[in-house]
């Protein structure tokens, strides 16, 4: 069975319209689509992974680096799928609560009754001794005096008076319980995360070194076109471009009259190019450019617009028609020649979808 790589293409362009509008589900569909069709490309697996969970984003740039190792769109892209799974929060963990009974200080004070303890058993023995000595003492004096009939005499007896000398109670004083301390937890202390401060250096994520694709020269200009209206601050016969974010193409215009087209690569869906109409203010033959994770030298055809973004050649790919970089517009080197020579400062770029 074979591949029709140009529907998988379409497919991506438009997930990447449809992620563009904020219709994530429909971007996901399409994705999916161009992935079976096309899975040795890259840019269903980063498509899917822009509208994925942290940990699904992670698999996704995973086989997007397996297509291309080389990719720095993927591995910024890994990058930010992995801060996004730091930053999800953890689940909740239920704390045991451990109760811890106090006594009262009216516990604590609280005296016992003075018969408690080791009166009781003293009080019972002496009164076990008294019914012992009367049973004693007195039942045979007793039954004589019923039994004879003479005279009882009693014979004194100087009974020994026993005084009993009460033994001092120690009085209880309670321990006071130990009750333990909460041990104090430590609480962890946000480390703060270094944010990195952007920079109007505009950023291009290079993804394969390719050889650039020569052009044929100029065509001659065409009759004046179908243009509408000429955008805000364009004289009639004026050097001005446009740039269609949505079919990825750029035109060079002299007043109404369409002279040559172009097609290009723009910014992602992360990185997108602004819109609205802007002029050339700086044109450099040669210019370096560095961001995140990466350097490139000697850029050619250098055009900025608008702080960070410009126009310029492109060495590093040759996937035009695709968007690609963070948000400048890039030309082969041979395209990027003529729209230089074509442009001036203050050249007009009207830029939209």
């Amino acid at each position: 069975m074979s591949i029709n790589p140009n529907s998988a293409q379409q497919l991506i362009r438009n997930a990447y319209i449809a992620l563009k509008n904020g219709e994530k589900r429909e971007a996901r569909r399409l994705a999916e689509q161009a992935a079976a069709l096309a899975p040795e490309s890259e840019e269903p697996w980063l498509l899917l992974a822009a509208v994925a969970s942290p940990e699904a984003s992670i698999e996704y740039l995973n086989n997007a680096l397996e297509v291309n190792p080389q990719s720095q769109q993927a591995r910024q892209g890994m990058h930010w799928a992995i801060k996004r799974l730091r930053e999800k929060p953890l689940p909740r963990r239920v704390r045991r609560r451990i109760i811890v009974h106090q006594p009262s200080a009216k516990a604590l004070t609280k005296t016992r009754p003075l018969l408690a303890g080791p009166l009781i058993p003293i009080f019972v023995l002496g009164l076990l001794l008294a019914l012992f000595l009367f049973t004693w003492y007195g039942t045979p004096t007793i039954s004589r005096a019923f039994s004879s009939r003479e005279p009882l005499q009693i014979a004194q007896v100087d009974l020994v008076k026993i005084t009993r000398t009460p033994t001092a109670t120690p009085t209880f004083t309670p321990t006071p319980t130990f009750t333990p301390t909460p041990t104090f937890t430590p609480t962890s202390t946000p480390t703060e995360t270094p944010t990195s401060t952007p920079t109007n250096t505009p950023t291009e994520i290079p993804t394969a070194t390719a050889t650039p694709v020569p052009t044929d020269p100029p065509p001659p200009p065409p009759a004046e076109s179908a243009f509408p209206d000429l955008p805000a601050g364009v004289g009639k016969g004026e050097n001005w471009i446009e740039i269609n974010l949505s079919s990825q193409t750029v035109n060079a215009f002299q007043g109404k009259n369409l002279i040559r087209s172009f097609v290009v690569s723009t910014g992602t869906w992360i990185t997108p190019t602004v819109t609205g109409t802007y002029r050339i203010y700086v044109k450099y033959p040669y210019a370096d450019m560095a961001g995140p994770g990466y350097y490139l030298p000697d850029v050619p055809n250098v055009m900025y617009f608008y702080k960070g973004y410009g126009l310029h050649g492109t060495y590093w790919h040759n996937n035009f028609g695709t968007p690609m970089s963070h948000g400048c517009i890039n030309f082969n080197i041979a395209d990027s020649a003529w729209i230089y020579d074509f442009s001036s400062v203050g050249t007009v770029v009207y830029i939209h979808y």
